[in-house]
């Protein structure tokens, strides 16, 4: 949560600074191409790959020998994206250009853009190493220090970037330039604050690497299909960004804006659960005990639909107020807070799905059946074009945002099928139970968002103040209801999930 509202905070300063136009176009592209290979690498691939051998090796293995791992796999990731860094640093014109060929339409839009992408190149490896350090220490049982790791990386952006966007135009340097630094700035961070847990876990580094390491050998053979899989992904994302740089000039930040508004969700639910479960699937899998991987899922599912559905609800009834409270100051213009709203509601539409995935994947990389996410990956590629070939001449960048959220719903039905079928089943009527008692909650809080939208009008487009004040109110009100009829209702992993809450403040 401190992660996702600082990450919020950093887009707030952007947007404020740079508004929605050249520049941040221009940034949002450069600082895709680091992102494209850190989802594919470090979030991806390679988080699942380490965790599943590290897990094993850690409950086989002697303490050396899965010490030795991690240290050779840490070795390996270093020099592999240190070169891959270096080769798109001098291809980083090709690679812009080929990423969005539409800016070479606006004079010094793609030249600004390549110098922006080789500056933050660098964030890949920090960023990647810090995913393996994380695997550790979740693998360990230390879940705080690398949750909150990600909220360095966003104050080091802000603060960092901030900072040199106001000095750096003394010495020439546009403004932008230094929101890129800030960037590796934050990626340096995220990495640095895990390493003094890291080495409390007992780990002892070693320059060595050993390419004949059985343990090396299996991660990197995990890797190769997650990769295969996760390219698709970022085909997605590449065909998006070429899209949306042809569309009308603030596009691709109308689009990253409201993407970020959704990833607050995601990252707080669906990627803390996925965070959370690997580990214990991972576990489950090397001990062959299906039944207990069989009820972690179920269970994993139901509370990700019950934390994201009123998510959706809300995010698609209050899209323009939040918008206009978060954004809509200095450059950012109420034109740009109509646009971004439009594509926030489309992008909530595929929320559930894409916090759900991030729950089903690893399962499969869990159970080492790593090619279904990679054929589900290639069919969400031709869903993608089918859709925004079909719509992207009448509904522009709200194209892309409907295309996500289709491709997401076809992944999440097409891995639910194929998980079903290579577990020999799951408790479906328990998870259709659990979904009935949610859809009614949220049936509820949606009435309820309806109605004060209607009666707070006037306060949702006024001062910052009101605005603020009815958002928070609304919003508390609204999870209030949802809470209550929940409990009432006796969904049982939302119950355990207050009381851990409840139990927690009790200790403070």
């Amino acid at each position: 949560m401190c992660s996702r509202v600082l990450g919020l905070v950093r887009e707030q300063v952007f947007a404020g600074l740079f508004g929605a136009g050249f520049v941040s176009d221009a940034f949002a592209v450069a600082f895709r191409i680091p992102n494209l290979l850190r989802d594919l690498f470090a979030e991806g691939a390679l988080s699942a790959a380490f965790v599943t051998v590290f897990s094993a090796y850690d409950k086989q293995r002697t303490q050396e020998e899965t010490w030795q791992l991690a240290a050779n796999v840490l070795n390996f990731i270093l020099i592999l994206l240190s070169i891959v860094t270096l080769l798109m640093f001098f291809f980083a014109g090709e690679i812009v250009s080929l990423l969005a060929p539409g800016f070479s339409l606006i004079n010094g839009k793609t030249e600004l853009t390549v110098k922006l992408t080789r500056i933050m190149l660098p964030f890949l490896v920090f960023i990647s190493l810090s995913a393996v350090v994380m695997g550790i220490l979740n693998t360990k049982g230390r879940f705080f220090i690398p949750a909150i790791a990600s909220s360095f990386f966003n104050l080091g952006s802000i603060i960092g970037g901030t900072t040199l966007a106001y000095v750096l135009p003394r010495y020439g340097q546009p403004a932008i330039v230094g929101m890129a630094i800030g960037t590796l700035i934050g990626g340096f961070l995220q990495l640095a604050i895990q390493i003094p847990t890291l080495y409390k876990t007992g780990f002892h580094y070693a320059p060595v690497i050993r390419f004949t390491d059985p343990g090396l050998r299996r991660v990197i053979g995990l890797m190769i299909p997650a990769i295969v899989g996760l390219s698709a992904s970022q085909i997605i994302l590449f065909i998006n960004t070429n899209f949306a740089a042809s569309c009308a000039e603030g596009s691709v930040s109308w689009l990253l804006y409201a993407f970020r508004l959704v990833q607050l969700p995601i990252g707080v639910f669906g990627v803390a659960l996925s965070i959370a479960m690997l580990p214990v699937l991972a576990k489950q899998a090397a001990e062959k005990d299906i039944a207990a991987m069989k009820d972690t899922i179920v269970s994993s599912l139901t509370l990700v639909l019950a934390l994201t559905l009123p998510a959706t609800a809300g995010l698609i009834i209050l899209s323009q107020p939040i918008i206009r409270l978060i954004f809509q100051h200095g450059a950012f213009t109420s034109t740009a807070t109509l646009a971004t709203a439009d594509a926030l509601c489309l992008y909530a539409i595929g929320l559930f799905a894409y916090s759900a995935n991030k729950i089903l994947v690893p399962a499969f990389y869990a159970l080492d059946k790593t090619k279904y996410p990679v054929i589900a990956s290639f069919l969400a590629i031709i869903t993608n074009i089918v859709i925004i070939q079909l719509t992207i001449d009448t509904y522009q960048h709200r194209a892309i945002a409907l295309s996500v959220s289709c491709t997401m719903l076809i992944n999440f039905l097409f891995l639910m099928i194929v998980l079903y079928r290579k577990l020999q089943g799951y408790s479906l009527t328990y998870l259709v139970k659990g979904c009935m008692k949610i859809s009614i909650a949220t049936i509820a809080l949606s009435g309820l968002l309806l109605v004060s939208r209607y009666l707070l009008a006037s306060w949702f487009t006024g001062t910052i103040g009101q605005q603020a004040v009815s958002l928070f109110l609304v919003i508390l009100c609204a999870a209030v209801l949802y809470t209550v009829i929940l409990d009432k209702l006796g969904l049982v992993e939302f119950n355990i999930l207050t009381e851990k809450v409840k139990t927690r403040f009790k200790k403070k």
